[in-house]
């Protein structure tokens, strides 16, 4: 056999080609596993919150996960399904990958059962930080390899926001992510020891930190020369089969050929982009195995080539995939406008009265968003000491007027002097006037005043004006909005959330606020399903917000209401092409 210096490129990629085969059953196989069990923990987790008197968890609700009986073993659930994930996504993988790699003959059961049961090595605390690392830091990074379940987490929009508006809140944070990145590096081999050579966590991170403190420039070039062949193989396959044929479509005029035709190149398209999803983790799971045995031996390991029984005849398989796709395409050129809709239904909405365009929850902010075209503002009230209603959204004036007292330490009159850039602080009073007949007012009750006598003066506040169809009264405690929907089931109310599990759609309201992450496509299918509309909080960038006006929601809330209302009015204008890209990255 040729040394790997010696070898050719297509010599060096044979291993992988032929482990697609293996690869592809494998990732039936344990997503289906997965699937399944998460079909039974939720319908557990649906019997525990049911006998507390809940429909679901959620941010807001937080407290009850360490409070009862029910939350904590929800809780460790939970974290049980994360080592699952791991069992199932990783160490199963590295089973396969350790068989591929040194010419094991295993069954798919076994190399199965074997990773699943190695999780019992990570049941220690040093493997809970481990577990924990994979699901939640990992993919936050960008380094190595996590579970598909977290695989796109990230940190939420409120919360970034934050950190990047203080300089000691960014540097912290640039520390923390420096201290993680080389923290990860170090261990990038952990699994490998624990599952191929059976150590303990401990033994294994040392074996991992020694291994890449030693080979730490090669692997580097290996990852890079790895990742640039698959990326160049993939971008090879994409212009090809998907962006030449897209491009020479464009040049047709528009009608029910290039229709077709674009229907067709865009369907392959998804199909190569899903095998790639499939196939990247797994592939880059057996390259990191061949290192791990090239390092441990000091030279570059071979791949012991073992004659194997294809599980899947490739004929076959395309004739099912292009039996699929041809149904498929029949059906979108049938519905195309329903299925990819050129107008978006989704409502802009004003964060803080009128975002960045307008001075924070101030009279001229709803100016702001009313001359935009936004359908509806977000403002934010709490109650003065002497138990008027003023809008401000944190807890203190401090950045917006310059005072650091809080509004429920101060009177109206004290509140009345404060400046924000000229402007007063209005009443919750003269904004329900100023919004009356042209802007929705969605009203968040917030602070340490937010409570039942909050609920009750802005109801009648709101029904004094004859306004109960143009406020919508929103709180991140679901209590207080269970309470309102409850005692007063003719206004409009909305919960907000930037996590939850259960049945979130069940919850006692109208409305129901997702932050960015959790506002998947059937997380919005779920609440459409319950009779309940959708609102995206706080969507900025151009690409998302392009996303979610491309779904299903019913209302975005932005700070950057013009460009959002720009891009309603561009989606107008799109191509058939643009309309089936968009609406697919809503799904993807």
């Amino acid at each position: 056999m040729q040394h790997g210096s010696d070898m050719s490129l297509k010599e060096k990629l044979r291993p992988y080609n032929q482990a697609m085969p293996d690869i592809l059953n494998y990732q039936i196989v344990t997503k289906t596993l997965i699937c399944i069990w998460l079909f039974l923990l939720g319908r557990l987790f649906q019997v525990l919150l049911r006998s507390s008197g809940r429909v679901a968890v959620t941010s807001g609700d937080w407290k009850f996960l360490f409070t009862t009986w029910q939350g904590i073993l929800i809780l460790l659930l939970g974290i049980g399904s994360l080592f699952i994930y791991v069992a199932f996504d990783l160490n199963s993988k590295i089973v396969l990958s350790r068989n591929l790699v040194t010419g094991q003959r295993a069954s798919m059961e076994e190399s199965i059962k074997e990773g699943f049961f190695s999780i019992g090595k990570l049941v220690n605390p040093e493997g809970l930080l481990v577990v924990l690392y994979i699901a939640l830091l990992a993919p936050i990074l960008g380094l190595g390899i996590s579970i598909s379940a977290t695989e796109n987490l990230y940190i939420p929009t409120f919360i970034s926001s934050v950190i990047e508006s203080s300089v000691l809140y960014s540097a912290l944070a640039g520390l923390a992510v420096i201290f993680f990145l080389v923290l990860g590096i170090a261990n990038l081999f952990i699994l490998h020891g624990v599952v191929i050579d059976g150590l303990p966590i401990g033994e294994a991170s040392r074996l991992s930190r020694r291994l890449i403190k030693a080979n730490w420039k090669d692997y580097i070039k290996q990852n890079v020369i790895f990742i640039f062949l698959i990326t160049a193989s993939l971008a090879g396959i994409a212009i090809l089969c998907l962006f030449i044929p897209l491009k020479l479509i464009t040049l047709l005029p528009a009608g029910p050929v290039s229709r077709l035709l674009t229907i067709i190149f865009v369907s392959a398209g998804t199909i190569i982009s899903v095998l790639a999803d499939l196939f990247g983790i797994p592939l880059y799971i057996l390259k990191m195995t061949q290192l791990y045995y090239s390092y441990k031996q000091g030279s570059e390991y071979e791949f012991t080539e073992v004659k194997r029984d294809n599980p899947i005849s490739y004929k076959k398989a395309a004739i099912v995939l292009l039996a699929a796709m041809a149904a498929g395409v029949a059906v979108m050129y049938v519905r195309f406008d329903q299925m990819f809709p050129l107008e978006t239904d989704v409502k802009v909405i004003a964060h803080r009265a009128g975002g960045n365009e307008g001075r924070e929850n101030t009279l001229s902010g709803l100016e702001t968003a009313w001359a935009a075209g936004a359908y509806g503002s977000e403002i934010d009230i709490q109650r003065t000491k002497d138990g008027y209603y003023v809008v401000n959204h944190d807890s203190t004036f401090k950045r917006v007027a310059g005072d650091s007292r809080k509004p429920e330490e101060m009177t109206l009159r004290e509140v009345k002097k404060l400046s924000i850039d000229g402007e007063h602080v209005p009443t919750y009073e003269e904004m329900v006037i100023a919004s009356r007949g042209r802007l929705v007012l969605f009203t968040e009750l917030k602070g340490n005043t937010a409570d039942k006598k909050m609920a009750d003066d802005t109801v009648k506040l709101v029904k004094q004006y004859q306004m109960e169809d143009e406020v919508v009264l929103i709180s991140l405690d679901y209590g207080l909005i269970d309470y309102i929907e409850t005692n007063y089931p003719e206004m409009h109310t909305g919960f907000l959330t930037f996590a939850s599990f259960g049945k979130t759609a069940a919850l006692n309201c109208d409305y129901i606020g997702l932050e960015e992450e959790s506002a998947t496509s059937d997380a919005i299918d779920a609440i459409h399903k319950e009779g309940k509309k959708v609102l995206v909080w706080t969507a900025n960038e151009i690409g998302s917000q392009k996303h979610f006006l491309c779904t299903k929601a019913d209302g975005l809330i932005t700070d950057n209401v013009t460009q959002a209302i720009g891009l309603v009015s561009e989606l107008e204008h799109r191509s058939d092409l643009d309309r089936m890209i968009d609406k697919i990255k809503t799904i993807l």
